[in-house]
């Protein structure tokens, strides 16, 4: 009897593979985790002291893989229940038996998709010599390759081997950052003098194993020269049936290419961002940055952080374009963090805002208070104290006004919040041009702190709608409360360019910020003579804080 009614089991089972075709929803994963770190050495490491490393990170991350997917069931999991069920559901017809199909196991689902961090299988602590162990030849994935199965196609891939096991195994998509290694020869003028290039790579294995995506990092970090730069930015997208997906890595984010061109020329549902980010305040925090850009752009950002608080490392999400669906960030413990939540997967059409429409069809606020300056990362602000409890102020610097409404709960005596402007070319760790709007506050009473890194606050705001006369359409609003935290739900960008809150913040208000990225003016002003005149006092600076960040690991981004 099972075997003349299986094939009504299989049609009915086709129903549920019909259901599930193209989702409307899904369900994301991003662990942040502490990497184990190899020893420092001027020397490299055998092959398999690499590989013993790799493998130790590889399986904290395996546990969190399966705990994210740990009710996930593949389609062939599903035929096997369906056809051990058959006879206790055989007699209740097909209605209640398709019923019982979507209820109790078409959705019983975990993650369909983890991503984890850059730099989360070996670490950073390299130089060009010392990473090459590590490497491994990462082929173009129109192969058609699932190396769980077939590990030796492409030579000796262990770590890509064991990736796609843990994906297949888990009926996972599982995305991963590992370091991928070409041969060349002096038939290429580019050809590095020992013969091979070494990427900084992130990989994508698909919920069978295969490996669906390989993107090389671009926009490689100060410190990270044991990578080489691709010669052309790779715009690198896979399909699911939760959406197109889209992937680049940590400092990509600042730059147009390929960020921002996978959402506009390849209209990309949702981004995955492998990083290593050193948080920086007050305006590139992790998850305050990595939830503006999902805002600005309209897609959803699943950001896997390293978690290393000795280093200012920390800070994952789930961020969906209207909201933060999930994060974390922790500067007390040792431990990573696995966060999953569900997303919508079609793209989300925030209509279009003009950031420059409301500022510029209202004229300055006047308040009689002084003008100051003062630097924010190394940029400096034009400033304007907020002396009331209540009130209205312009801020300008160059083309950009910035306007604020605001009222406090109450002045605090101990605590100065300032409106700032900066319109200019960032040069420090990176260059790029910035427009920013921003209330924040001073680390202390003293004018001259605002700008400096503050993690708490006590003053807590009734409402603030913020504006500004933006030469761009790359604006990211930004929301940071005390202690790092987000605030979900309470505010709103509206099609005229403000930022306003849409109920009294839930904590004390650290910055309210509108960033602001001039893509096209990266290169032009970073040539000018008058930059030229004006940078080396600032890159003293700079270089002061490099030996004094990085001499230890090189790393950040």
């Amino acid at each position: 009897m099972i075997t003349s009614y299986f094939p009504k089991c299989v049609a009915l089972l086709a129903i549920c593979v019909l259901c599930v075709g193209a989702l409307d929803t899904f369900i994301a994963a991003v662990y942040e985790h502490a990497v184990l770190l190899p020893n420092r050495t001027e020397t490299p490491v055998s092959k398999e002291e690499a590989l013993l490393l790799m493998n130790k990170n590889i399986d904290v991350l395996e546990n969190a893989v399966q705990l994210a997917a740990r009710q996930v069931l593949s389609f062939l999991t599903l035929a096997g229940i369906l056809q051990r069920k058959f006879e206790t559901w055989k007699e209740r017809g097909y209605l209640e038996f398709v019923k019982d199909c979507f209820a109790r196991t078409c959705f019983e689902q975990g993650a369909h998709i983890i991503v984890t961090p850059e730099d989360g299988i070996y670490g950073w602590v390299f130089t060009r010599e010392t990473i090459y162990p590590y490497l491994e030849d990462i082929p173009d994935p129109e192969v058609n390759w699932i190396p769980c199965t077939d590990p030796q196609r492409f030579g000796y891939t262990p770590v890509q081997q064991r990736l796609s096991c843990l994906a297949k195994d888990n009926s996972i998509y599982v995305v991963a950052n590992i370091g991928d290694k070409k041969p060349c020869n002096a038939s290429d003028p580019q050809c590095p003098p020992d013969g091979r290039y070494q990427y900084n790579t992130d990989v994508v294995f698909d919920s069978e194993g295969r490996l669906v995506a390989r993107y090389h990092k671009y926009n490689l970090f100060m410190g990270e020269d044991q990578f080489n730069v691709p010669k052309k930015p790779e715009v690198v997208t896979f399909d699911t049936i939760f959406g197109r997906f889209g992937i680049f890595t940590c400092f990509d984010i600042l730059f147009h290419d390929p960020a921002v061109t996978l959402v506009k020329d390849f209209h990309v549902d949702t981004i995955v961002f492998p990083t290593a980010w050193m948080n920086v305040l007050p305006h590139l925090s992790a998850i305050e940055f990595h939830s503006a850009w999902a805002v600005g752009m309209g897609v959803n950002f699943l950001a896997a952080n390293i978690h290393h608080p000795h280093k200012r490392m920390t800070g994952s999400g789930i961020y969906a374009p209207d909201s933060p669906r999930a994060f974390h960030y922790d500067m007390k413990t040792k431990e990573g963090k696995l966060l999953i939540s569900r997303l919508n997967s079609s793209s989300y059409d925030p209509g279009v805002v003009n950031w420059a429409s409301y500022a510029s069809s209202i004229k300055a606020f006047s308040t009689g208070n002084q003008e100051f300056k003062s630097t924010a990362f190394f940029d400096e602000f034009t400033f304007l104290e907020l002396t009331r409890v209540t009130g209205n102020y312009t801020v300008c610097q160059k083309e950009l006004c910035c306007h604020l409404s605001y009222k406090m709960s109450e002045k605090k005596p101990d605590e100065v919040y300032a409106l700032g402007a900066f319109d200019g070319l960032h040069i420090a760790e990176g260059s790029y041009y910035l427009q920013i709007c921003t209330l924040l506050k001073c680390k202390t009473p003293n004018l001259r702190t605002c700008g400096d890194a503050v993690e708490s606050a006590s003053t807590r705001f009734e409402m603030f709608s913020l504006s500004g006369t933006f030469g761009t359409q790359y604006v990211f609003p930004e929301v940071l409360l005390s202690d790092s935290q987000l605030a979900p739900g309470e505010f709103q960008v509206s099609s005229d360019g403000r930022l306003f809150s849409v109920k009294p913040p839930s904590g004390p208000v650290l910055t309210v910020t509108l960033f602001g990225r001039l893509y096209e003016k990266d290169w032009i002003l970073k040539a000018s003579s008058d930059l030229r005149a004006q940078a080396p006092g600032v890159m003293l600076v700079v270089i002061a804080l490099s030996v004094c960040s990085f001499s230890c690991d090189k790393r950040i981004c």
